[in-house]
């Protein structure tokens, strides 16, 4: 996330150009669409790194980062599905788009949470954040 935030905001045209997701088809580049979005992935990228450092503590901060991933997500398959962008967007997008927004959904989830980060701890503060 980082690194495409940054290739957004240092080279707005040619990151809608060059990255490999027929941006074409959502219509014309918008530069500072397209960095406000960039910095956006940048704050996000940083926030998942630091939540990697002690993600039982940091929960907040992953909803978040993950609710904005799984918006994201939403609204490419919405547009995929009445037409706005053409079928093969299910293919390209999968990957960066559509994948990390299921994978960080997943994991929102309290039970997988619970279970990933084995909290047994009833009653704890991992139960006061579901």
């Amino acid at each position: 996330m980082i690194g495409n935030g940054i290739w957004m905001v240092s080279r707005a045209i040619e990151w809608f150009f060059q990255i490999p997701a027929d941006m074409p088809a959502t219509g014309e580049p918008n530069g500072h669409l397209i960095r406000d979005v960039g910095f956006a992935y940048v704050v996000f990228g940083f926030a998942l790194n630091w939540c990697a450092l002690q993600l039982k503590d940091r929960r907040p901060v992953f909803l978040l980062v993950s609710f904005f991933m799984i918006l994201h997500a939403l609204g490419h398959a919405v547009e995929i599905f009445v037409g706005l962008l053409p079928a093969s967007h299910w293919w390209i997008d999968f990957p960066l788009v559509l994948f990390p927004g299921l994978i960080l959904g997943l994991l929102a989830i309290p039970r997988v949470w619970v279970s990933l980060l084995g909290d047994n701890n009833p009653g704890g503060k991992m139960d006061t954040l579901l």
